[in-house]
């Protein structure tokens, strides 16, 4: 279209009339508008490009940034939990928490009962019942630390007495064999009572560290780091004390109800071997 203006262009100056001069430069003015777009993109090709804008300070920062920084990750939750329970607190928890296993393990094998009422103490003390030796049944009674050796060694060595005072010599170590069983059993609902007393200490430490941090902020709004540090103390030592104190409680539990089970059934073990003395009044 453009080759088109200028062929009219050059017609026109050829022809001598008046009429032509006019039209000449009505299509020299009409060729202006059409003739610039080519020229003007042909001047922008020859440009170089212009330099990319500078980035800001902070896009420079985060870009020079390794990969593995904190600010680019997500904080891991052990991590977490460890910044957040402290020194103080991770070392109470992490001794109450072996403490806690140690005695779970050791009453468990405390309550088994061949540990409390053996079967070969059983069959042996009656074999030396029914043969009539009652000092060997003694010394077979003696010699076994279990629970119901304690209390036929005791009712044995009352026989000569009395089946009464045999009766009574049991029943007392009975008692006293079953205060024993108790009080280590008692180790386990002590830490399932302190755990949640120190959650609720670290509770009460974190949320007074959370408002002093506020209150010692002068203007505008705390540091949410600074202030998510204090909440999460104050989470953490409560979730640990519990996740410690509800398995503490129910082992505590569960365990009593078996000791009190076997220390029914040593008495009537017990009363079952030496009742054969109550009628026949024999004395050792």
């Amino acid at each position: 279209m453009h080759g088109a203006n200028f062929r009219w262009l050059g017609w026109a100056l050829r022809a001598p009339s008046q009429a032509h001069l006019f039209t000449a430069t009505f299509l020299l003015l009409l060729a202006g508008p059409f003739g610039a777009g080519p020229l003007e993109a042909r001047a922008q090709d020859a440009a170089p490009p212009a330099a990319p804008p500078a980035a800001a300070p902070a896009e420079v920062a985060a870009a020079d940034a390794p990969a593995d920084s904190p600010s680019g990750d997500d904080i891991s939750y052990l991590d977490w939990a460890a910044r957040s329970l402290g020194w103080f607190y991770g070392l109470v928890f992490l001794g109450l928490s072996f403490t806690l296993v140690a005695l779970f393990v050791m009453n468990v094998l405390t309550a088994r009962r061949e540990n409390v009422i053996p079967t070969e103490l059983v069959e042996g003390f009656e074999e030396q019942l029914n043969a009539k030796q009652y000092q060997q049944a003694y010394e077979l009674a003696k010699s076994d630390p279990t629970f119901l050796g304690h209390v036929l060694s005791a009712g044995l060595s009352r026989i000569s007495a009395g089946y009464s005072h045999a009766i009574e010599a049991m029943q007392e170590v009975g008692e006293e064999e079953n205060m024993r069983l108790d009080h280590r059993l008692s180790y386990l609902a002590l830490i399932g009572t302190l755990c949640p007393m120190i959650g609720l200490l670290g509770t009460v430490s974190g949320m007074i560290d959370s408002f002093k941090l506020i209150a010692n902020t002068a203007s505008g709004a705390p540091d949410p780091q600074m202030l998510a540090q204090g909440i999460s103390t104050a989470l953490f030592t409560t979730f640990v004390g519990l996740a410690l104190a509800i398995p503490a409680l129910a082992a505590y539990n569960l365990l009593r109800n078996r000791v009190a089970r076997l220390v029914l059934e040593v008495g009537v073990v017990s009363e079952g071997l030496m009742g054969r003395f109550q009628d026949s009044g024999e004395k050792k």
